[in-house]
C-alpha cells in the first residue's frame, strides 16, 4: 500500500461520494481555498445525463427549491441557467402549484414569492458533475472504493482506497468529507475507531414509491406548467397515500405515487392510474388518463427518514459528514438536494471564516450543516411520525407539539397569503425555521385563515377545460 502526500502549501481534501452532495462539496472546498480536492466514487459515473448506479431515488420526482438553487449557483455559477437552457422548468410559487394538503387546498396567490426548479435527476446531476469536474484542482476518481479512514479516534489523516485494478493505497488529506449518501459507512468506521456513535432518529412509515414518466399531452404540456401534489392525511384511518406530478425536460411529466404500510403502490402498470384515482382527490389520475406512458413503473422502498446527530458527537478531527449521510428524508418533500447544496455552502463559509488551520474546523462545519438539516427534518417527518410503526415508541412530546403547530400554520396558509409566504420561506429553505415563530406569524396562526377554504383544485378556466378533455 502506497501513500500519496498532500502537496505543500495548499490544503488537500478528499470527498467520499460522487453524487450531487459530493460534487457540490468539492466545489465548496475549492471555493474555500483547497489546492486539490479528490472526489472518490465507488461506481462508474456516466458521461452524460444518464442513470447512475447506486441512486434508486433518481427515478422519482425531485425538487430543487429556490433556496437550494441559489446555493448551487453560488457554488457553481451558471449551472441553473445551463439547466434551464437544457429544458429544466422554473415553476413559480405559489402561483403555479396545485396542492391539496391535509388542511385543504392551497391558493395560487398571484404574486410569485419563491420558485422551484424541476428536471430529471440524471440531467441535474450531469450539469453539476460536469461543471465541478472542470474546476481547477478537482479530480474525480470513480470506480474507486473507500475502505475506511486513515488515522485514529483523535484525527483522520486521509482515506484508504482500492482502485479498479485492485491496488490499495492511502490518500492523505487535510480534510475528509463523507458525502456518500444513505449507504454511508461512517457509523461502522466510528465503531472501528472506538468513537461513540451519535444519537440516531429513525422515522419509517414503510413508504413505497412508484414512478412513471408520461409524455405531456399537447394541450397541456406547455399550457399547464404546474406542480400537482395530493398529500396524505395521517389523521385518517388507514395507510397514507399521495401523488406528485412534475413537468421535466422534453415535454414530459414525472408522476410519483407513494403509500405507507398496507397501502403501497405496486409495479403493475395497470394499477398505476387506479391508485392515483383512489387518493383524497383524483386530479392526478384525471391528468394522466389520456397521457402516453414512456416508461414502465419503477418501484423504490428506500424511503426511511434517518438523522444522525453528528453535530453532537465527538468525531475525529478533520472529518465531517454531509448530505444524506447525515440525514435522509422522505423524498416526497424534495428537500434532499436543497439541503445538500445549502450544507456545502455552509461548509464553504465555515472554512473561509475560520481557516484551514483551525483545529476545530470540522466540528464547526458539522454544526453549521445542522442548520439546514434541522429545518428540512422537521418538515419531512412532521406527518410521517404519526403512521403506525414509524417509530419504536411513537411521536415524542416535542414532535406532537411541533406537528400541531405546523398543521395550524398549514390550515391558516390555505386562506392567508402572509402565512403562505412564511411557510414557503421555510419550505424552500430560503429562511430558517425560526421564521415561523415570529410574532406576526404566531398571531396569524392563532387567528386562522382569513378566507374560506377552497372546495376544489384552484385551476384556471383553461386548465379546467384541458383537464375535462383528458377525462373525456
Amino acid at each position: 500500500m502506497s501513500s500519496s502526500a498532500p502537496s505543500p502549501g495548499r490544503p488537500v481534501a478528499v470527498v467520499i461520494g460522487g453524487s450531487l452532495a459530493g460534487m457540490l462539496t468539492a466545489a465548496a472546498l475549492v471555493r474555500a481555498g483547497a489546492g486539490e480536492v479528490v472526489v472518490v466514487e465507488r461506481d462508474a459515473l456516466p458521461q452524460g445525463p444518464l442513470s447512475r448506479k447506486g441512486l434508486p431515488q433518481a427515478h422519482h420526482a425531485h425538487l430543487l427549491w429556490s433556496g437550494g438553487a441559489a446555493a448551487v449557483d453560488a457554488l457553481v455559477p451558471g449551472t441553473i441557467g445551463a439547466l434551464r437552457d437544457d429544458g429544466a422548468h422554473r415553476i413559480s410559487l405559489p402561483t403555479n402549484m396545485v396542492g391539496f394538503s391535509p388542511e385543504g387546498w392551497f391558493r395560487r396567490w398571484e404574486k410569485e414569492s419563491h420558485y422551484v426548479l424541476l428536471a430529471s435527476r440524471d440531467l441535474l446531476d450531469w450539469h453539476v458533475r460536469r461543471a465541478v469536474a472542470a474546476l481547477p484542482g478537482v479530480t474525480v476518481a470513480d470506480r474507486t472504493e473507500v475502505l475506511g479512514p486513515a488515522g485514529d479516534a483523535r484525527c483522520v489523516t486521509g482515506v484508504r482506497v482500492r482502485g479498479e485494478d485492485g491496488a490499495e493505497r492511502v490518500l492523505d488529506a487535510d480534510l475528509v468529507v463523507d458525502a456518500s449518501g444513505r449507504a454511508s459507512r461512517t457509523p461502522r468506521w466510528l465503531r472501528e475507531l472506538g468513537v461513540a456513535e451519535p444519537a440516531v432518529r429513525t422515522v419509517d412509515p414503510g413508504l413505497v414509491y412508484a414512478s412513471r414518466i408520461f409524455r405531456a399531452p399537447k394541450d397541456l404540456g406547455s399550457s399547464f406548467p404546474v406542480i400537482v401534489n395530493v398529500q396524505a392525511d395521517p389523521r385518517e384511518t388507514g395507510p397514507g397515500r399521495s401523488a406528485t406530478l412534475v413537468p421535466i425536460e422534453g415535454d414530459r411529466w414525472l408522476v410519483t405515487l407513494s403509500g405507507t404500510r398496507g397501502g403501497e403502490p405496486t409495479a403493475d402498470a395497470g394499477d398505476f392510474e387506479e391508485f392515483a384515482r383512489a387518493l383524497r382527490h383524483p386530479i392526478v389520475s384525471e391528468l394522466i388518463a389520456g397521457a402516453e406512458p414512456l416508461t414502465d413503473v419503477v418501484l423504490t422502498r428506500t424511503t426511511v427518514n434517518r438523522r444522525h446527530h453528528y453535530e453532537k458527537a465527538a468525531l475525529p478531527g478533520r472529518f465531517l459528514v454531509l448530505g444524506d449521510a447525515v440525514a435522509a428524508y422522505n423524498p416526497v418533500y424534495g428537500h434532499g438536494m436543497s439541503v445538500a447544496a445549502q450544507s456545502a455552502l455552509a461548509l464553504r463559509d465555515t472554512v473561509v471564516r475560520y481557516g484551514w488551520s483551525d483545529g476545530r474546523l470540522a466540528a464547526r462545519a458539522q454544526k453549521a450543516v445542522a442548520g439546514p438539516v434541522a429545518a428540512a427534518w422537521a418538515l419531512s417527518t412532521g406527518n410521517d411520525v404519526f403512521y403506525p410503526g414509524a417509530t419504536e415508541s411513537g411521536p415524542t412530546p416535542a414532535e406532537r407539539v411541533a406537528a400541531a403547530y405546523v398543521r395550524r400554520l398549514m390550515r391558516t396558509s390555505t386562506g392567508n397569503g402572509r402565512v403562505t409566504r412564511a411557510v414557503t420561506d421555510v419550505m424552500t429553505l430560503e429562511r430558517p425555521a425560526s421564521r415561523l415563530f415570529t410574532p406576526p406569524v404566531l398571531l396569524a396562526a392563532l387567528l386562522g385563515p382569513r378566507r374560506p377554504q377552497l372546495t376544489g383544485p384552484p385551476l384556471a378556466p383553461a386548465e379546467l377545460a384541458a383537464v375535462a378533455a383528458q377525462r373525456g
